[in-house]
């Protein structure tokens, strides 16, 4: 919740940045730009409208904000494009390399090793940071999965569904327009890195260095400097306009799950008999301690080597732990609460432990400028490719898990009926059998099918 929360504020204040640079408030004490003045206008009207609206008012701006988006995102998509040459184009500047989600192991042109180094032309294959093709096949499910079945800001959603049958469909129509970035958030950053590589906009030529590569902190801003540059002038407004309705409506999500899950999971166990109005009290002050903190972690993110980077490294050292509980406590009845937390206590301490290694580094700490000392065990495994580090931490939950779980006694098992496939009874079965059709199964399909469309087409 936390990492969501310090990322949307942090994306809020890069529009405003990139729109509006000159803007600037005096406090007397301290002078905020414009980057930090969007980050909190964005905090302030979220929190309004969630505040007053609720979950109801969360439900019906995303819906209102996601037509607006993709459609503003597909003209920014098919204008850049216009602007570059077309498709063809794209392709000829950028080269297969962009094209290609199948990354070799070792860079082209380097030596691969086990030996933990760093060098001109020798380079460890676990340090490998390109987004190699191991690291994306076994880690991106990982987190994935995790994401979509067990983050709350999913969950809640499908929660609210009517019934089974209606949160099923509404999960695979989600599928459908998760398809979509890759087309109208991804191909848009190609493209700008196209236009500023080309020249043919000038304005976006800043965000590439000298060597030819993009800078990764002016890259950041590479959809609003398109929506600044690329588009028409009676667009733009729509654009941005559903642009700042994503950041607050995912803002006002992460608010009302948050919100939720210290409430009824934590405060209210320890308070049972605390009055309705108490418990959404507590919410709101849950809610605000996470946006102070959500704030004050803003350097962090701007210190790494990106908005993206950040949030995959992050999600990929939390996500292990809870995806192994969730996944392979469905799938056994015979592994127990202990288990599952040692693994959740393993996975968290190693992930904390990771990312406690890392952010001195990302925030340039006096005394790690230049990092940890070549070859310490600190240096190791702060170069450590975030995905390989994510796997392990997985490996190791698993070990964890199952071997504490089989050194304990069996659950019983009348506290875990209707939890595994195992314990499910006849009649619950019978019941979600009842709620999908063919319908379902074929949608399923369609979408497993183009995703398998795009992996093999962006190839090189």
């Amino acid at each position: 919740m936390l990492t969501k929360i310090a990322v949307g504020i942090f994306a809020g204040g890069i529009v405003f940045g990139t729109l509006l640079p000159g803007m600037r408030l005096d406090l007397g004490f301290a002078v905020l730009d414009s980057f930090w003045i969007g980050s909190m206008l964005v905090i302030v009207a979220t929190g309004l409208y969630t505040v007053l609206g609720g979950m109801r008012a969360v439900a019906y701006t995303e819906t209102v904000q996601t037509l607006v988006l993709v459609l503003g995102s597909v003209l920014v998509t098919v204008f850049g494009l216009i602007k570059l040459g077309g498709w063809t184009e794209l392709r000829a500047v950028l080269g297969s390399d962009m094209f290609n989600l199948w990354k070799p192991l070792i860079p082209d042109g380097m030596e691969g090793t086990w030996a933990p180094v760093k060098e001109t032309g020798r380079i460890a294959w676990y340090f490998n940071g390109n987004y190699p093709w191991l690291g994306m096949l076994f880690c991106a499910p990982i987190i994935g999965l995790w994401y979509w079945t067990t983050d709350q800001y999913i969950v809640q959603r499908a929660l609210g569904a009517p019934n089974e049958q209606q949160a099923r469909r509404g999960s695979i129509f989600a599928a459908f327009l998760k398809l979509l970035p890759v087309f109208i958030f991804i191909i848009p950053g190609m493209i700008c890195f196209a236009l500023a590589l080309s020249g043919k906009v000038p304005a976006l030529t800043h965000l590439v260095g000298p060597d030819g590569n993009a800078l990764r902190a002016e890259s950041q801003a590479a959809f609003p400097l398109m929506v600044a540059h690329v588009l028409p002038l009676g667009v733009r407004g729509i654009v941005v306009a559903g642009l700042l309705a994503a950041l607050m409506s995912s803002l006002a999500g992460v608010f009302n799950a948050s919100s939720t899950l210290f409430t009824m999971d934590f405060y209210r166990k320890v308070r049972p008999r605390a009055s309705e109005h108490r418990l959404v009290w507590i919410g709101r002050v849950a809610t605000t301690v996470m946006v102070l903190i959500g704030l004050f972690w803003i350097p962090v993110i701007q210190g790494a080597k990106g908005l993206y980077d950040y949030l995959q490294t992050v999600q990929g050292y939390l996500a292990p732990p809870i995806f192994v509980v969730f996944f392979l406590g469905v799938f056994s009845k015979r592994l127990n609460a202990k288990g599952c937390l040692a693994a959740l206590i393993t996975g968290f301490a190693l992930g904390v432990f990771r990312l406690a290694v890392d952010t001195p580094v990302s925030l340039g700490l006096p005394g790690f400028e230049d990092g940890y000392a070549a070859g310490s065990l600190l240096w190791i495994v702060n170069n450590i490719y975030f995905q390989y580090f994510s796997l392990f931490i997985f490996l190791v939950c698993v070990v964890v898990m199952v071997a504490v779980s089989y050194a304990t006694e069996r659950p019983a098992l009348e506290r875990i009926q209707g939890l595994t496939f195992a314990t499910t009874s006849a009649g619950e079965k019978a019941l979600s059998r009842a709620s999908w059709d063919r319908r379902d199964v074929i949608t399923s399909a369609i979408v497993l099918l183009l995703i398998l469309m795009a992996y093999l087409y962006f190839n090189g």
